[in-house]
């Protein structure tokens, strides 16, 4: 494992390129003499939207058609699926054939 930070002035070192060769540099003149294999890695966060398995009595309805069976009366529930700044996700939930759906107007 190649240390980040210069042995010489403490700095972090940054990856140069010099004859066609990677190594880590620094801005007082030191220079690794071992190539500098430079990876990211990247795991993807998967978020959970936790799903409404019975209708208490305090959800709200709605007059929504539901896409199964046309019946136009559903339950719903917002929950923020995106970034803050961004309009939550609503959920709705029929209230004859319990199919669930999203609503993102």
């Amino acid at each position: 494992m190649i240390k980040i930070f210069c042995p010489k002035c403490g700095s972090i070192l940054v990856p140069k390129e010099e004859n066609k060769k990677r190594v880590l540099a620094c801005s007082c003149g030191y220079k690794s003499d071992k190539e500098a294999v430079i990876k990211e890695k990247i795991e993807k966060n998967e978020k959970e939207v936790g799903v409404v398995e019975e209708e208490p009595a305090t959800l709200p309805k709605t007059k929504a058609e539901c896409p199964k069976c046309h019946h136009r009366e559903a339950f719903f529930w917002e929950v923020q699926t995106r970034a803050a700044d961004e309009a939550a996700t609503k959920f709705l939930r029929c209230i004859k054939c319990r199919h669930t759906w999203r609503d993102y107007n």
